[in-house]
């Protein structure tokens, strides 16, 4: 038996249910046990002290979407740098369920590139439930390099130490915000110029060729005696 035409049509212009939301990959956040990340920022000279214990809440569900942020990829794919319009930057992090269990802590460097040297600019030690973390504020124009350590667990002495874990590094540079707001500036008055001057051109040929014409190209009548 074959439908009516009009449930056909009806059919074909319904439109498919929305598909879910992609889920974020797992291990880029942390477990939902862990609700609190445990930092200490460490001062630049060893004899400074340990720093100040800290904690602060994960950012769960985070998406990079542009052009209100721009992310950056370590070599091997495992860290990330969110570098976001504000001039903040969200480091995230994952590791194998295996891996995360052997680990203790996580050492993070940051260094930015000068002229003829690198400079330090943070130093960081993260708790082992940690899988991101926000640095509130880059300058513009400056190539930042980020470092994560994994640090294993400490062995018994009987027990030969494991060794330390490569550190994954990311490169990026904060685009300047105020040169992004001039160039897009010029470019919407330079449009509303070219627009004005079309309309121009095309006011003076209209005048020219209808007003303009009959009065010089058209001989006048001449009166009769």
């Amino acid at each position: 038996m074959r439908a009516p035409p009009l449930l056909l049509l009806l059919a074909a212009c319904v439109p498919p249910p929305c598909a879910a939301a992609a889920p974020t990959p797992p291990g880029w956040e942390p477990a939902a046990d862990a609700p609190w990340c445990p930092y200490k920022v460490l001062p630049e000279g060893p004899e400074a002290g340990g720093g100040r214990l800290c904690f602060r809440s994960p950012a769960r569900g985070f998406r990079c979407q542009a052009p209100g942020c721009a992310a950056h990829a370590s070599a091997g794919r495992s860290l990330r740098a969110s570098v976001l319009r504000n001039r903040s930057v969200l480091l995230q992090w994952r590791l194998a369920p295996a891996e995360a269990r052997r680990v203790r802590a996580f050492a993070l460097n940051c260094s930015w590139r000068g002229a003829y040297t690198r400079f330090p600019c943070e130093r960081v030690l993260l708790g082992a439930s940690c899988r991101d973390y926000l640095l509130p504020d880059v300058h513009d124009g400056v190539r930042y390099r980020l470092c994560l350590q994994p640090l294993p667990l400490r062995a018994e002495p009987p027990v030969v130490p494991e060794p330390a874990a490569a550190a994954e590094c990311v490169e990026f540079a904060a685009e300047p915000a105020g040169m992004r707001e001039i160039v897009v500036a010029m470019t919407a008055v330079g449009g509303s110029i070219c627009v004005m001057l079309v309309v121009i051109c095309l006011l003076v040929a209209y005048i020219t060729e209808n007003l303009m014409h009959p009065a010089f190209g058209r001989p006048g009548l001449r009166r009769q005696p």
